[in-house]
């Protein structure tokens, strides 16, 4: 199954849905195995993906490591859910870095009771945060406005 980026007249080594050439493939060590995973949090169900993208979230390939979290924050939005395995797995990578993306699609598309207590604590964080600094902003508008208006009055 060729894909938009491979080059044109090769066949792509890796199926989006297909969990046992997945598997093969991690065995023999092929590249690309966090990009197949992004594939598989769409076009498998969560049950079956989720192992496999645990595993490709500990490939040494930063890259392909990146892919694998963003395979995680794709299969919350398309199942809007996550298994306890990816949970832990975005908990252990922690905010920053490869997970933030993951952790942020996970508190946008995974309802708030279905959520760890560690991802509810972090998105009361995160909400409190957002709303301090709107906040913030909005009052320093007000003080930017004055500031300009005795500018002009100056000259």
């Amino acid at each position: 199954m060729a894909t938009d980026w491979d080059r044109p007249g090769e066949e792509s080594p890796l199926r989006f849905d297909d969990l046992a050439a997945w598997d093969a493939a991690y065995e023999r060590g092929e590249n690309g195995l966090g990009t197949a995973a992004i594939g598989l949090a769409r076009n498998c169900p969560l049950a079956a993906a989720s192992p496999r993208i645990v595993r490709a979230m500990r490939l040494s390939d930063p890259n392909q490591r990146g892919f694998a979290f963003t395979a995680a924050g794709t299969a919350a939005r398309r199942h809007g859910r996550l298994t306890p395995e990816l949970y832990e797995a975005l908990r252990a990578e922690g905010p920053g870095g490869f997970a933030e993306h993951a952790i942020r699609d996970t508190l946008t598309f995974v309802p708030f009771r279905e959520l760890p207590p560690w991802f509810k604590r972090r998105k009361i964080v995160t909400g409190v945060r957002n709303k301090l600094e709107s906040c913030w902003l909005r009052s320093t508008e007000p003080i930017s406005d004055a500031v300009s208006a005795l500018r002009r009055r100056r000259f």
